[in-house]
């Protein structure tokens, strides 16, 4: 069997081979990523194992903080930024567990944007074309599990910042609960609508990765059949403006799933999306939330070395007044807890992660409506978890010639259940599609 610090080896040599023109990781730790794989390879020899991470090659979004190293969250403004006197709780959790920690991967500026595209570290290419756009805020994350340069990639999710960039690289992608996994340690957007979690090959992988972040004992994921579980379909807007791919190959599973013996109905949440868009239409939460942690520099009215596509938002969000924020705040608390009702007769809502695959990246770039209007589509199923406070989690659909997701969501606190039904749904589909390693 191949050792750790070989598989390790083996990346670290891909990584060097591509080093000139590295998008993907922002930095690697090799001699820390070196001491920890031959600790789990002696480990293994002696019969002892810190659990399931024990070995797991995992990289790490550029926004949680290492002891000792500026966190620079995809901006060139944080290079100078004071360094991080500890790590964050996730990263002490995941060396504890015994994760290989390889380095650090590439993100969109302040986490903000889901096209995935970096004007100072460069953008990553998608991991089954690189031609194509990676998916953001968690773009290197989703290119790593992607081409095989991690077994784990941890990102953090305040619209579909996980969820998106596994889609579109073929890879499964867990947002669990706000609030599930300590944020302590991790540069924020909103302390709202933030979630830290993982993207892997498997669910497994994703929950065995979950547990250790929330500190709970690793325990064995039992699928749950799907016969006799009551699934949803949120259609309505959410399956508008689909590319037709993605559409019958959505159904295509969703066949699958019935012939399982899961009951599917139909559910409309659109006059929720509704009042929930009304409810944010002067900014929303995210952006007002970004706003107050930018609040420094936005005041100072100096050009900052920020993209356009970030303090744009941000700078107008900034002048909003208060009341605006606190009325979401308040409008959005009790759209929750009304969704939580409406969702507490079914089991999982089912619909595509995303209504498209990943357009090229030259598409893109010099056509600010396009890429408005593509990233309005990327975000729109993902952040429906997170306006209404629910976990989700996106699983690679079999076949596409371009990758895409199929989402699942359930309520509040019931990750665990999540992961069990999306298990089973995983080996329904034929397990990972992920392209590279």
């Amino acid at each position: 069997m191949q050792s750790i610090r070989d598989r390790l080896e083996i990346i670290l040599s891909r990584l060097a081979n591509r080093a000139a023109d590295e998008k993907v990781f922002t930095r690697l730790y090799v001699e820390p990523a070196r001491a920890a794989a031959d600790a789990s390879d002696a480990r293994s020899r002696a019969g002892v194992t810190l659990g399931p991470l024990d070995g797991t090659l995992v990289s790490i979004k550029d926004l949680f903080d290492v002891a000792g190293e500026a966190t620079t969250a995809g901006s060139l403004m944080r290079k100078t930024a004071a360094p991080a006197v500890r790590d964050a709780i996730i990263v002490s959790r995941l060396r504890q567990a015994g994760a290989v920690i390889v380095g650090k991967t590439n993100m969109t500026e302040f986490a903000f944007t889901a096209i995935g595209d970096n004007m100072h570290y460069g953008t990553p290419g998608n991991a089954a074309d690189a031609g194509h756009i990676p998916g953001g805020s968690s773009s290197g994350a989703g290119v790593s599990v992607g081409e095989g340069t991690s077994d784990v990639s941890i990102g953090s999710d305040t619209g579909g910042s996980i969820r998106i960039p596994a889609a579109l690289n073929g890879v499964v992608g867990f947002k669990p609960t706000a609030r599930r996994v300590p944020l302590a340690g991790a540069f924020p957007l909103s302390g709202t609508l933030d979630s830290i979690g993982p993207l892997a090959r498997t669910v497994a992988q994703c929950a065995a990765t979950d547990a250790v972040m929330v500190g709970e004992a690793p325990s064995e994921l039992a699928a749950i059949p799907l016969s006799g579980l009551r699934i949803g379909i949120p259609r309505g807007v959410l399956f508008g403006n689909m590319e037709g791919e993605v559409a019958a190959t959505f159904e295509h599973c969703l066949g699958k799933i019935e012939q399982a013996g899961a009951r599917i109905t139909d559910l409309s949440i659109d006059d929720m999306i509704a009042e929930l868009r009304a409810a944010t239409k002067r900014g929303s939460i995210a952006a007002m939330e970004g706003a107050e942690i930018h609040a420094d520099w936005l005041a100072t009215g100096v050009l900052m070395p920020v993209d356009p596509h970030v303090s744009g938002p941000l700078s107008r969000a900034a002048m909003l007044p208060t009341p605006v924020y606190i009325r979401a705040l308040r409008r959005r608390a009790a759209l929750a807890a009304a969704m939580d009702e409406r969702l507490a007769s079914l089991d999982v809502l089912a619909l595509p992660t995303t209504p498209v695959t990943a357009p090229t990246i030259v598409s893109l770039a010099g056509d600010t409506e396009l890429r408005d209007h593509v990233e309005g589509l990327l975000l729109r199923n993902t952040q429906v978890a997170n306006q209404f406070d629910l976990c989700a989690i996106s699983l690679p659909m079999p076949g596409m010639a371009l990758p895409a997701g199929l989402m699942l969501v359930a309520r509040n606190g019931h990750d665990r259940r999540l992961l069990r039904i999306a298990a089973e749904v995983e080996r329904l589909l034929g397990g990972s599609s992920a392209i590279g390693g």
